[in-house]
């Protein structure tokens, strides 16, 4: 096991998921600076942000009151020390969450672990889009019939990113079944935030998927259970020295 490669992918994939989470937490007037109130032309069911475009940044249904709760955790955490301290700290919780799944998920399907075996970051046959994007319904996931058509449509608009985050969600969720303490179900501010992306050459996924050797993985190879208590024990021993300093 190449310790050292595991330990700067864990470092740089940390910084990349905080940074990606704030630029999307950003669209939806949320940065270290503070919370922004919604633009007059907003609804009950979309609301709309200034984020020095032309045009203003939406989000619409179940976004709107993920977006709500994001806003409230902030502010009860700001009772504890102030806004930027609280604001870092619920940025980092959500990268350090969807880090863990990333890894646990990785270790899963590689070793085969996964219910239905089918690959959700990678592909058996070695492309780019994972196989869980590419047979969505071979996962035995359960979706409602809305769901299948934006599924369908989704494909059909090669929509990738978009369409994996949605199955990404939905398998996190579904493993809780079987992992309840590392997939808690999530319907809130968590999912909201979540920014990856499987053909970005510099995403996360990506560089998980190409910069570590799967048999660093495969306990049938060389890999071991340990990558997992490896990779999360350096990302948390760095979070915890960020915060000795706040």
């Amino acid at each position: 096991m190449n310790k050292t490669a595991i330990k700067n992918f864990a470092i740089w994939a940390r910084n990349k998921l905080i940074s990606d989470i704030s630029y999307r937490a950003g669209l939806m007037g949320i940065t270290a600076d503070g919370i922004q109130r919604a633009l007059p032309q907003s609804t009950g069911g979309t609301e709309f942000y200034d984020i020095g475009t032309a045009e203003p940044y939406a989000i619409s249904g179940e976004a709107v009151k993920q977006r709500r709760q994001l806003a409230d955790v902030i502010r009860r955490k700001e009772r504890d020390s102030d806004y930027q301290t609280a604001y870092r700290y619920i940025i980092e919780e959500v990268a350090y969450t969807w880090f863990n799944r990333l890894i646990a998920v990785r270790f899963m399907e590689v070793n085969e672990y996964l219910p239905s075996r089918v690959r959700v970051l990678s592909s058996e046959t070695g492309k780019v889009e994972p196989d869980l994007v590419t047979n969505p319904f071979d996962a035995d996931l359960v979706f409602t019939g809305e769901e299948k058509q934006k599924i369908m449509q989704l494909k059909l608009d090669n929509q990738v990113d978009e369409l994996f985050r949605l199955l990404f969600i939905r398998q996190c969720n579904a493993l809780n079944e079987i992992l309840p303490a590392l997939f808690e179900k999530t319907n809130d501010y968590t999912e909201l935030l979540l920014s990856l992306s499987v053909i970005d050459e510099d995403g996360v996924v990506y560089h998980l998927v190409h910069d570590i050797p799967e048999n660093d993985f495969n306990v049938a190879a060389e890999g071991q259970v340990e990558i997992i208590g490896c990779c999360i024990s350096i990302i948390t021993r760095n979070r915890k020295m960020r915060y000795l300093h706040y």
